[in-house]
Parts: structure tokens; sequence; C-alpha cells
């Protein structure tokens, strides 16, 4: 009897540029990554909006999930991630747009072609590359929703998404990682913070301003229907994360490892800050303010997870910590910040921590903290030299550049992007949507209440 493993057999056999620690690591990462999205970001919103609201913000969450896959596959990654298309003088801004869905982008060999670095060919299948890279695509938008939650129409947000996906993150993101402009400038984004987090701050304030304030009365009371439920969100969020950072460096390596043991430090400071903070000035410990306090430490470390050493990741958690807590407690409260509705403080805990999480690659940046992008010590390598480990400020400038390039194009590509939409339908959802939220919108209830009777007396609330 001849045995599968005695007989030469292709479809079991892989090709020698192929590791599989690399892949299954890569597919493990992006898993994890997709789960931040779905369905931890939908669990997180549904349980901090208000109750009529919980159904819309988890459904926003799904569509934007799919159609960004739809875009991305067929023409976002290669925009992002492919030879260069657009630029002005040298300096590239866009890849050319192409389908990456034939055999030879799905199972070749995963290729940067225009990487500054000079990336040899990465030792995974195209369709990891692919699939890693679109879920960090799919997430920023699902962070601009948190800004706009509780009165955007769901017909304006089916438009938005895949116009803002496609003329905006990828420009951003070719920019930095795909050997655009910025990294031949030399500015450093490990996992996103300028990328992602930054563009959906910035994103996500101009679309609130845009899109104009909830109701006065959801203003007034927009308590969170169910914490628990959040606090589930937030918990698949944070471990989430170890996919989100552990694997930019493409490849299953130390630097894999020392990014998910900073992501996971920085976190921790950071929420401790905000607990501290909150017992200091109101005497308790705020439950919301801890999620925010967990999701500014998640976004500070992501510009330089790899980059810094253990330090680093503390002082990062404790100075982006600080500064976003002031942000949002302090001048978030200002008469004209007021003037913006932003949710969730979007613009505050992933802007403001994503903006300082990168400068502060500029300084803690230690330059025995490598990427390798190969096993081979002579391969491609990464690293960073911040000020405070004898790299001068030059890293810091560069990070600063990074940062301004971002702010700008966002302000201005959302605006583009939320006017054509706008006479197209409605950014905002009719007055009797935004008073009926759920209900009105969807047609259903997500937590219908009855009434019981009990023994004769009056009825009591149960959930159906």
């Amino acid at each position: 009897m001849l045995f599968l493993a005695d007989a030469p057999n292709p479809l079991y056999s892989a090709p020698d540029w192929l590791n599989s620690g690399d892949t299954a690591w890569q597919l493990t990462s992006a898993t994890l990554v997709g789960l931040m999205s779905l369905p931890g970001l939908a669990i997180l919103y549904g349980g901090l909006v208000k109750k009529k609201w919980a159904l819309n913000a988890s459904v926003m969450c799904f569509y934007a999930f799919a159609v960004v896959l739809i875009c991305w596959s067929l023409w976002g990654y290669s925009m992002s991630f492919g030879n260069h298309w657009l630029g002005i003088a040298g300096q590239w801004f866009l890849g050319v747009p192409h389908w990456s869905l034939t055999p030879d982008a799905l199972i070749g060999q995963a290729v940067i072609p225009d990487a500054a670095a000079g990336l040899p060919p990465l030792r995974m299948p195209g369709s990891a590359m692919i699939y890693f890279q679109f879920v960090f695509a799919a997430i920023t938008p699902l962070l601009i929703a948190g800004s706009v939650f509780g009165r955007m129409n769901f017909k304006a947000w089916m438009i938005f998404v895949p116009l803002w996906s496609t003329f905006v993150y990828t420009v951003g993101a070719f920019s930095i990682w795909g050997g655009g402009w910025l990294s031949q400038l030399g500015a450093l984004d490990y996992s996103g913070g300028y990328v992602i987090h930054l563009a959906a701050g910035v994103s996500g304030f101009v679309a609130a301003a845009m899109v104009g304030a909830r109701s006065l009365q959801d203003r007034k009371d927009f308590e969170p229907n169910n914490l628990i439920m959040a606090f589930a969100g937030a918990g698949i969020l944070w471990l989430g994360w170890n996919g989100f950072n552990g694997g930019d460096p493409y490849t299953s390596n130390a630097d894999a490892g020392a990014a998910v043991f900073n992501t996971n430090l920085c976190t921790a400071t950071s929420l401790l800050v905000w607990l501290i903070l909150d017992m200091i000035v109101t005497k308790k410990p705020n439950a919301v303010s801890i999620i925010n306090g967990m999701i500014v430490g998640l976004v500070g470390i992501t510009p330089g997870a790899g980059y810094v050493d253990g330090f680093g990741a503390i002082a990062i958690g404790l100075i982006c910590g600080l500064i976003a807590w002031v942000s949002l407690n302090r001048i978030g409260n200002l008469a004209f910040m007021k003037k913006v509705d932003d949710t969730f403080g979007v613009v505050h805990t992933h802007g403001v921590a994503g903006l300082f999480g990168g400068l502060m690659v500029g300084l803690f940046g230690n330059p025995a903290m490598v990427e390798y992008y190969t096993h081979d010590p002579k391969g491609s390598v990464v690293s960073a030299s911040g000020l405070l480990y004898g790299g001068g400020a030059t890293q810091l400038i560069h990070q600063l550049e990074a940062a301004a390039f971002i702010i700008v194009y966002n302000i201005i590509g959302t605006f583009v992007v939320l006017k054509i939409t706008s006479f197209i339908v409605p950014l905002r959802a009719s007055e009797g949507d935004v008073e009926g939220g759920d209900l009105a919108i969807h047609g259903m209830d997500p937590i219908p209440i009855i009434l019981t009777p009990t023994n004769g007396s009056r009825p009591v609330e149960t959930l159906r």
C-alpha cells in the first residue's frame, strides 16, 4: 500500500521560498486583527452607544469590513503596495491600481516591489500578505465610525467607506509602507499609528463636523447601554493587537515577540495612568475611561512597537496616556472643541495618541531593536535611532513631517469624499431616523423589552 507521504505530490509540497512558520504567523496575526473589527469593535461600540443605536453601530462595522475587502482585492492592495504610479519629482504617493485575484497574486511569493528599504520577496504567499494588509485597511473606517454614531445616514456611510478607502487610505499606506515618499524620506510607522490611527482621528473629526451633531437629547443622554458587553469587545481589541503589531515584521522572529510584549506593557501602563488620574480627579474608577486608557496605550505603542525597548514602551504609555487624557478631558471640553460632536472622542484616543506615539519613535527608538524582514542577519533591516539613544533629531523631524502630511491630506481628502457623497445622498440621517434609531433605520430593536405580568401585580420589564 502506498501512503500519501511516500508519493511525491505537488499539492502537498511547498516551494523553496515558502516558510511555514512565517506563513502561519502571518495568517494568525491577520485573524487576530480581523477579530478586533468583528466582533471586537462591533461589540465594543454596541455596548458603549445608547441602546437605540446599538444595532446601527454594529451594522456599520460589518458593512465596512465587507465592502473594504472587495475594494482591497480589486484595486486597494496594489494602490497601497504595488509599483509606483502617481508622484511628483520622484516622490511617489500611490501604486498602480490592479486586482489581486489571480493565481500568481494568491499563491505566488509575496513581494513589495518598490519598498524603499529594498525588501526581498517575503517568505509567504501573496494571499497571506494581501489579507494581512486588508484587515488594517478594514479597521480604519470602523474607527472613523466612532466619530459619527448617532446621526450619520447609513446610505451615506455606504458610499463614504469605499471612496475613503480608495482615495484616502491608500495614499497614506503607500507613502509610508509601500515604498512611497515618506518611507524614502526615512519616516517610520511600525504598524499604523499614522497610517491608521492618526488618519482615523483626523478624518473622524472632519466627518463629525460635516455630518453635524447628534440630537440635543442624545448629546445630553448617551450613557452606555451595556458596559459588560463593551468590556468584552475591549478585551478582544487588546489581545487582538498582538497580531496588529506582532505581524508586522512579516516573519516570526525575535522582533515580533518584542513587539507583542511592548504592546501589552505600554497598554497596561496607559490604562493605569487613566485609572489613577480619574481617581484623583473624580474619586472613582471610571469604567469607560479605563477602556479609553487601554485604547490610548494600544495606539501609542503601534508606531514604535518593534523599534523601542521595554523602557521605551513604559515611557510611551506614560506620555501618551497623560497627553491623551488631558486632550479628551480638558482640551476636548473647551468651547471651540465642543462645537464638533465627535461621539467617542476618536480624535483624542486615536488621533492624539497616534500622533504622539509616532513622535516617540524619534525619541525612544533604540537601534539595538531591529526589524528583520528575513532570518538572514545580512538581509533587509530597519531600525530607529531616537534622540535619547544617540541618533540626534533626524528621526524626530522625519516623524513630524510624516504626521503633518497625514493630517493635511486626511483633512482635505475626507472633506472632498464627504462633499461628493453629499451630492448623492444627505450625510445626515433624517430627523425621524435620528429620533427612532435602530427601529427607524433597520426596522428592529436589537434588545426588545416586553412587559411580563407577575402574580397580578404591576408588570415588570424583561428581555425577550
